[in-house]
């Protein structure tokens, strides 16, 4: 059985794709970018701050789903340059406390909307 999961708390979908699915004890979320949900608009005026509201839009999709940080167990990250690679790290790190998940991290040649850092992750609660 799935279950799709919405949440106002976390950016609208901008095509054909759920936030996330919860199936079999798994939780995929899609891909999150810089976008505030409060207002649709990218939050991107540093690398910084654009990581940080990427990583805020993933907790939004886990709590909504009843997921922790903890329980993520793979991660990818897509880069627009790999030499962002240590900004964008020190950040998401921050945000784990032990047992880091699975990850790979890949530069691509864009992003939606132009962003530098897209995460999607997948979580288990067994």
């Amino acid at each position: 059985m799935k279950k799709i999961i919405y949440t106002a708390n976390a950016p609208a979908p901008i095509g054909p794709y759920s936030q996330a699915i919860v199936a079999n004890g798994f939780l995929f979320a899609s891909g999150q970018i810089a976008i505030n949900p409060e207002n649709n608009e990218l939050n991107n005026a540093t690398l910084e701050e654009e990581t940080h509201q990427v990583m805020r839009n993933v907790k939004a999709l886990l709590l909504e789903s009843g997921y922790e940080f903890e329980d993520i167990i793979k991660t990818t990250i897509f880069l627009s340059d790999m030499s962002l690679f240590a900004q964008v790290n020190e950040i998401y790190g921050s945000y784990f406390k032990h047992d880091f998940p699975a990850r790979e991290t890949v530069a691509v040649k864009g992003l939606p909307k132009g962003v530098n850092v897209e995460i999607s992750v997948t979580a288990y609660k067994g």
